[in-house]
């Protein structure tokens, strides 16, 4: 059969279109909400390429890789970069397997060597990956409702520090009806809140987190007491875990292998990240209070009063618009847009010359 010469070459593919069959590859060995996270990155690529007039991606030069990446520097943080300019490391990898570029365009895409502390300081569960991690532990047959399940969907949901994680007990999990959480400050027998008395508060579970809990209760929670004589919720086999056991929770279950081919280009085999020990130096686990800042993120970009979410994770509005909200500039200017279309939609509705003047 000859070939139809009507198919375009893989040099003509449009940017759109490339990425378009890039994720079509990806789809068979990933998840959806690994998906929705590269498209996501990927857009922001389509768009300024066609912005300056890219229409095929024949056109690419490792110059115009160079340029993507001073200009998403100047918008983002470093380790948000980071993560983009891995994702289109792995497409331009993809096109030159089709020859669709030139060899060597993935070698041109630079990858920001990160400092501790613009790891640290600026650093979230970016809802992308909240999201790919939590579909991989709710659709895996092995991984749904372990420890490591459960203390991701209690951090992602409640947005609470470390030590109210770590104060839970039995007793402060409601799964029932209408399932909540119930942080209590216990400083006499080892579980002080970080705001005492002010930070106890209940916190509304959705459904999905409740039936994750109640199979870790069943099935994965070791039924062990503290020094204390209370039954931590968050159990390690000799009892309530010390806070720095919590942080190494928290790395390992945000590991990306656990749901997708590491962002890094390590195998994960060999890599000595996976490791207890060794977690923490992954460039993509994350560590309660980065779970934490996620969240709170999250919240405000779904919508939520700040008031609502200062209550939610006992913060006061202040502290959370310096510390924890750490939204890009595209999703601040979307918060905004929103807030100012809920208030004054009904005004501009009235500014219509067909409607009757007074």
């Amino acid at each position: 059969m000859s070939r139809d010469r009507r198919r375009p070459e893989p040099e003509d593919f449009t940017p759109r279109e490339a990425v378009r069959r890039y994720l079509r590859r990806r789809e068979p060995d990933s998840t959806e909400g690994s998906l929705h996270g590269w498209e996501y990155r990927l857009k922001l690529w389509i768009e300024w390429c066609e912005s300056i007039g890219i229409e095929t991606v024949g056109e690419l030069r490792p110059y115009d890789m160079d340029e993507y990446y001073e200009i998403r520097a100047s918008d983002v943080a470093p380790a948000t970069l980071e993560g983009e300019m891995w994702t289109l490391t792995q497409l331009a990898e993809f096109l030159e397997d089709l020859g669709a570029v030139e060899d060597g365009l993935a070698d041109a895409v630079r990858i920001p060597d990160l400092d501790p502390e613009d790891r640290s300081n600026d650093t979230k569960l970016h809802t992308e990956d909240a999201a790919a991690l939590l579909e991989f532990y709710r659709n895996s047959e092995t991984k749904y409702g372990t420890r490591a399940h459960a203390f991701l969907e209690l951090a992602w949901f409640t947005g609470a520090r470390q030590g109210g994680l770590r104060a839970l007990d039995l007793r402060d999990v409601e799964l029932g009806e209408n399932p909540y959480v119930d942080f209590r400050h216990r400083p006499d027998t080892g579980t002080a809140l970080k705001n005492k008395l002010g930070g106890e508060r209940p916190v509304a579970l959705t459904d999905e987190t409740a039936a994750v809990l109640r199979e870790y209760l069943q099935n994965d929670r070791y039924d062990v007491h503290d020094d204390h004589g209370r039954q931590p919720f968050l159990a390690s086999a000799q009892g309530r875990p010390n806070s720095n056991t919590l942080r190494v929770w928290s790395y390992l279950a945000t590991l990306p292998c656990n749901f997708e081919p590491c962002p890094h280009g390590r195998e994960r085999d060999a890599c000595q990240y996976t490791e207890y020990g060794h977690c923490s130096k992954c460039p993509s686990s994350r560590s309660p209070h980065q779970i934490r800042t996620g969240s709170i993120t999250w919240f405000l970009n779904r919508g939520w009063p700040p008031e609502d979410v200062a209550e939610r994770v006992n913060a006061s509005v202040k502290t959370i618009e310096q510390h924890y909200d750490k939204a890009d500039p595209h999703e601040r200017r979307r918060r905004l847009r929103d807030r100012m279309e809920e208030r004054r939609r009904p005004l501009v509705n009235q500014l219509s010359l067909s409607a009757n003047d007074n």
